[in-house]
């Protein structure tokens, strides 16, 4: 059997290597583009930021390596041109030398991956613009920065690479601002949650443009501007061209092969395309949504290797499926840590889920032993089946473990109530007796059960100050003067038994304190006594911090540029 794979980085690299181990007689040929294999696409970031010292220790293999231990043919350099499904050729050229020829296949896997988008703007020509995918793209950056110093940079484009690269090119000391169509940065997060990446970027220097539109570049003798469509021009020395990508299936395009989303390549749950003997695998191909069991795309290095490993079993005759992706992702924004798993609060209304949420604010450990580090947890359920859909925490340790743990419930199609009963690691520096995880589960449940009920923050403008209810805050004196929601009183949760007076009974109570502890012992005292009562979800710390990022925001509209 002879195997022919396109794309020698995740998904191609790791389907040869496991097509060897499954058969140790198959010819495999493996045709890369760039000069590079199974090299670390994540990496490439902190590479142009020095983290990572030596441009070598950004590839896990070469050509050479792969071949003495897989007995695998890379050709680096080599360019895929073309399909003949009629006759099992691929045209390949030779990026080198020019030339070109046909090479036969058994098997053929696509691992094309996804190309930044490049829009049609003015002035794309510029040397000052970068795009980052590949090894080559990142030193080409470092060069740049090494030759020129420069002091400033505009990023566009608020995902993964955008904020990576942003926090990076702060660490060499310069000025960088990001420009981001939509008024928040990673798309995946919620807009609530988004905020807290916000202010952990404002805090080390990052100026946000939130809302604004890049409709060009006009290289200047110093530096270049980035043209916005509803603002002055941003001037800088260079810029960063990240505002998505797309998958990189043109060479499909040209087969018949049926595609999906934004030209994706559509496989079944074997990755095998609509061509018989042809799989494709990775950041362009179309694949199902785990929570929803919609078709998605998800350009992610963790489902790139599945892919990868259930197409080459399938290449040796076994019968491996792919069941979707749940879109689980973490990154570092400077001393932050933010990940995310299942589907966010947006996407589940979109997709006309009936969503509930709670938000807690727990520390990563035991609260009596040093050093703990409060995270920002919001955990989404269905009403209906109690069945858990989705999960974003931030926060600055322990955030990646217990993503994890949510991530690995949902693969399970536990229920959300089900995470009380999740048997969890604790000693005082790693956790709690109640982990985090626990704490959600256990909330989740008392609103299941109509223990609890809750009001969120986007009815905070709408209730009424008329007297018809009441509005409560729980939290100490001094709390309160430093900040609070207006028209809410203060009484402390625990003089409110002694005050039960001063709360005119009848009116429903919507109860708020720092996280959501102190309000829910305030709304069980209240329903004790005969109250209606609503504990807000994410206490006021959690409003506090959305809604200061949204006065930002507005103010930047104000004055054109965020701050």
């Amino acid at each position: 059997m002879k195997v022919v794979i396109v794309g020698g980085v995740a998904g191609g690299a790791t389907a040869a290597a496991r097509i060897r181990r499954l058969d140790e007689k198959a010819e495999i040929v493996v045709f890369e583009r760039s000069g590079y294999i199974s090299y670390a696409n994540c990496g490439l970031p902190y590479y142009i930021g020095g983290t990572i010292a030596k441009a070598e220790e950004l590839t896990l293999q070469t050509p050479e390596s792969f071949y003495a231990r897989f007995r695998v043919d890379m050709r680096v350099h080599h360019e895929v041109t073309a399909i003949h499904p009629e006759r099992k050729t691929v045209t390949v050229k030779n990026l080198e030398s020019g030339s070109e020829f046909e090479e036969s296949y058994d098997k053929l896997l696509l691992s094309p991956g996804a190309k930044p988008l490049k829009p049609a703007f003015p002035g794309m020509d510029t040397e000052k613009l970068f795009t980052l995918r590949t090894v080559e793209d990142t030193l080409q950056i470092r060069e740049y920065i090494d030759k020129h110093h420069p002091e400033s940079a505009v990023i566009t484009g608020g995902g993964f690479i955008g904020l990576e690269v942003a926090e990076n090119l702060c660490q060499l000391g310069m000025k960088v601002t990001i420009v981001e169509s939509q008024e928040q940065l990673m798309a995946p997060f919620d807009a609530d949650m988004a905020a807290f990446i916000h202010a952990e970027l404002r805090k080390h220097g990052v100026r946000l443009a939130l809302g604004h539109k890049v409709e060009g570049f006009q290289e200047q003798r110093e530096g270049i501007d980035v043209l916005l469509e509803d603002a002055q021009p941003l001037h800088a020395d260079m810029v960063l061209l990240a505002i998505g990508v797309t998958p990189d299936s043109s060479l499909a395009k040209g087969t018949g092969m049926e595609l999906g989303i934004k030209g994706s390549i559509v496989v079944n749950d074997r990755m095998e395309t609509s061509i018989p003997d042809i799989y494709a695998v990775g950041d362009a191909v179309q694949i199902k949504q785990f929570v929803t069991g919609t078709d998605t795309l998800i350009s992610l290095a963790g489902p790139a290797n599945k892919q990868g490993r259930i197409a080459a079993d399938n290449i040796c005759g076994g019968n491996s499926r792919y069941s979707g992706g749940q879109g689980s992702s973490v990154i570092k924004i400077f001393d932050l840590t933010a990940a995310t798993t299942g589907i966010n609060e947006r996407t589940a209304r979109a997709a006309g889920l009936g969503v509930d949420k709670v938000i807690l604010s727990p520390t990563n450990h035991a609260g009596y032993y040093p050093g703990g580090k409060t995270m920002t947890m919001k955990v989404l359920f269905e009403k209906e089946t109690e069945r858990l859909i989705g999960a974003q925490i931030i926060g600055y340790a322990g955030v990646d473990k217990r993503i994890d743990v949510i991530a690995t419930a949902i693969r399970a199609k536990m229920k959300a109530t089900e995470l009380q009963e999740l048997d969890l690691a604790y000693a005082p520096p790693y956790s709690s007796a109640k982990d985090p995880v626990n704490m959600a589960g256990f909330m989740i449940d008392n609103i299941v059960k109509g223990v609890v009920k809750q009001w969120y923050l986007e009815q905070v403008d709408a209730l009424p100050r008329d007297g018809s209810v009441t509005l409560l805050d729980t939290r100490t004196p001094q709390e309160y003067q430093r900040g609070h929601i207006d028209g809410f009183v203060n009484i402390p949760v625990d003089e409110l038994r002694e005050r039960l007076g001063e709360i005119e009974a009848g009116k429903p109570v919507y109860v708020i304190c720092q996280s959501g502890l102190r309000s829910y012992i305030a709304t069980r005292i209240l329903a004790g006594y005969g109250y209606d009562c609503y504990n807000f979800a994410g206490g006021f710390r959690f409003y506090d911090t959305v809604k200061n990022d949204r006065c930002l925001i507005e103010t930047a509209f104000a004055c054109g540029m965020d701050r």
